[in-house]
């Protein structure tokens, strides 16, 4: 979750409902980014596709506005792995979808009934345009909610989730929620990094959020080496923008902004 919330109660009239829902693109062999271009920027996440040898790898599912899996290209021989990067309503909305559902093991507990206190739908239902199309006729904001997704996999530092041909490492990056995480592939010098980093306004204000948390997360973060990142929001960066970020949040100055992924 990026960028800040705007007051009042969201609304959608006359509104037209959107033919596609999600775009997507290939970032690179075996790696697609899908997005919802008409969901506002502050509640739009990056949805990472990870292609394996053995078993494929959904990194986030975004709003839950509409169902995921079959804007996903999917490899119908490979079982799929779906982690949650953490527990706010962007980045777990089609958690339900899938079968095989992990996250940190410091908020698995409240995915079985998706409290606001984990999610906290209420940011994007007080949005004044969530929205700017529909995602279903008759639509509206007000009802908001995220469907329960009791969790198969709890999640904790060093654990493995080995699609065949990649293995990621999970990283415990707590600060901007407690059980936020990262997968680090380290053969690739791969890092998928939720929002605990990402291109734009990092957001530590949180009710759950811990500043000393993060900022203990971002001095990890600037000794991993990595060769490029993807993060939650905004662009994917590479070793050098990720240190620009880190030393940027822990001098204080956080960038503004969270732009739509390039097609």
């Amino acid at each position: 979750m990026s960028a800040h919330a705007g007051a009042g109660v969201g609304g959608a009239a006359g509104l037209a409902v959107a033919e596609a829902w999600y775009r997507s693109r290939v970032v690179d062999e075996g790696l697609v980014l899908v997005w919802e271009p008409h969901v506002d920027a502050f509640a739009r996440c990056n949805i990472w596709y990870v292609q394996g040898r053995e078993f494929d790898l959904l990194i986030d599912s975004g709003t839950g506005l509409r169902p995921l899996l079959p804007a996903l290209p999917r490899s119908p021989e490979h079982p799929l792995i779906a982690v949650a990067t953490h527990g706010h309503f962007d980045h777990i909305g089609a958690l339900h979808e899938c079968s095989d559902r992990r996250a940190h093991a410091a908020e698995a507990d409240d995915y079985a009934h998706m409290p606001d206190s984990l999610t906290l739908a209420p940011l994007f239902r007080a949005l004044a345009a969530p929205v700017t199309a529909l995602p279903a006729p008759g639509w509206s904001v007000d009802t908001y909610r995220i469907n329960p997704a009791p969790i198969h996999g709890r999640l904790v530092e060093g654990d493995c989730i080995d699609l065949g041909n990649r293995r990621f490492t999970v990283l415990s990056l707590p600060g901007h929620s407690p059980g936020s995480i990262g997968l680090f592939d380290p053969q690739n010098g791969v890092l998928f990094s939720g929002d605990a980093l990402y291109d734009g306004e990092l957001i530590d204000d949180f009710p759950t959020s811990n500043i000393d948390h993060y900022r203990a997360t971002m001095q990890r973060l600037d000794a991993l080496s990595i060769h490029r990142g993807h993060g939650g929001h905004g662009p994917s960066f590479d070793s050098a923008r990720k240190a620009v970020l880190v030393r940027e949040y822990l001098q204080g100055r956080r960038r503004q902004g969270c732009p739509e992924p390039t097609p």
